[in-house]
């Protein structure tokens, strides 16, 4: 009976290799199946594929103990713009004429960062024994979400799969730009906070006990402030301890607190009403919700399966929960934009111009025309709040600098104010 080699995923993520006995490779897929193990690839024993996969799981094991080979063999998610980059390169290829498997084979070969070569051998395996490729990728949760995989299955079905590809990847990359856009907006801030903060410890734990020294071998009474900076500094300094548990029991604390569903729905409320986050988080949300249904409408994923994912992914409850109800509504028979409005949720703007689209039979284009609209506008937005952080943080750490100089310095004048006497 031939023999095969195998490398597969057993049910809890780990990486297992070994040979298994079939008549034939749909057998060994399924003999393997059925021992609840994930096929990655499977070679004939002896075949240069199955050499090299041996040398390289050798080599492995030479140069990385057992416990971090368990740790580098389990896949993260792959982040927006990795997930992008490898759709736009699929679609590259079906544009090029290659059949759907040939170019899953190629994207094997080709470096996709974050989404390794086992992937798209997977998808070439499942589509070569007669699964679609929504299908496929819906075996893969990790790798390609609710979203990624309804829109595949309604391209297939209108014939148009390197189209939905192609739209599928700049709906990622629309969605990786914004992402960015958050983390520089933050870069400046956190770098500030954090040379304030590296300030203040170097000053508390090698300046002041230097003073300390100093004023404690004169007789003289210090200033106000200059007493309140000792005493917080031999607080700090005794127990330690005591502020550490705090900082941890109120992490846990409000861990806790966030994991409850009315935590999570008050906290969610929070950052929409927030001062200077608030406006960015509704934009962000507004954004999201807009680019992610318009896409699947605009693909032909039916508009009950549309808010049901567009829901999913929504990380705000508040937001989930107009969007549950909205598509409660439509399947009573009403529009969306009715409920949309019923839930006091989203912008008026919002529901005008869903209302417009629906009277004129392209809601697609309206929602997408507003996630171009909110996205512009989120652009400007952060760029406000940055303006606004930037001199508070400013403000907040020459204000704590400015109180360990004047209580050291006034210190020092009082002193030499004695000596003169």
């Amino acid at each position: 009976m031939p023999r095969f080699e195998y490398r597969a995923r057993s049910p809890n993520g780990e990486l297992v290799q070994s040979f298994i006995e079939a008549s034939d490779r749909s057998a060994a897929v399924a003999r393997l199946r059925q021992r609840g193990l994930f096929p990655l690839e499977l070679n004939p024993a002896g075949g240069r594929a199955a050499t090299r996969t041996r040398r390289r799981a050798e080599a492995t094991s030479l140069f990385l103990p057992r416990t971090l080979r368990g740790w580098f063999g389990r896949q993260r998610r792959p982040k927006l713009q990795e997930l992008a980059n490898y759709l736009q390169q699929l679609t590259n290829l079906l544009k090029a004429g290659m059949p759907l498997t040939m170019a899953l084979n190629s994207m094997a070969q080709i470096a996709s960062k974050g989404i390794p070569a086992e992937v798209s051998l997977q998808l070439r395996n499942d589509v070569m024994e007669g699964k679609s490729l929504s299908d496929a990728m819906a075996r893969q949760p990790l790798i390609f979400s609710d979203l990624c995989v309804n829109m595949v299955r309604a391209g297939e079905q209108s014939g148009a799969l390197t189209e939905v590809l192609q739209r599928l990847a700049a709906h990622f990359a629309r969605f990786a730009e914004v992402q960015q856009k958050f983390k520089a907006a933050m870069i400046y801030p956190a770098v500030v906070c954090t040379v304030g903060v590296v300030i203040v410890i170097f000053f508390m734990t090698f300046m002041l006990p230097r003073f300390l020294t100093i004023f404690e071998g004169m007789n003289v009474t210090l200033p106000l402030a200059t007493r309140m900076l000792i005493a917080f500094s031999h607080a700090v300094e005794g127990y330690w301890w005591v502020g550490l548990l705090v900082v941890l029991a109120a992490v846990v604390a409000f861990r806790r607190y966030r994991s409850t569903p009315a935590g999570r729905l008050a906290l969610d409320r929070f950052k929409m009403r927030a001062p200077v986050i608030g406006p960015v988080m509704r934009l962000n949300y507004f954004a999201q919700f807009a680019r992610t249904l318009g896409t699947l409408l605009q693909n032909g994923v039916p508009v009950l399966r549309a808010l049901r994912i567009t829901e999913d992914i929504m990380p705000n409850q508040i937001l989930r929960r107009a969007i549950a109800e909205t598509r409660e509504a439509v399947t009573d028979g009403k529009t969306i934009s009715q409920p949309l409005a019923k839930s006091q949720v989203f912008p008026q703007i919002m529901i005008d111009l869903i209302r417009i689209g629906e009277e004129t039979g392209d809601v697609p284009g309206a929602l997408n025309n507003l996630a171009e609209t909110f996205e512009n506008d989120l652009t400007v937005q952060l760029r406000v709040m940055l303006n606004l952080i930037e001199p508070l943080i400013i403000i907040v750490l020459a204000l704590g600098v400015g109180f360990l100089l004047f209580s050291v310095l006034s210190a020092m004048f009082a002193i030499t104010s004695n000596i003169a006497r």
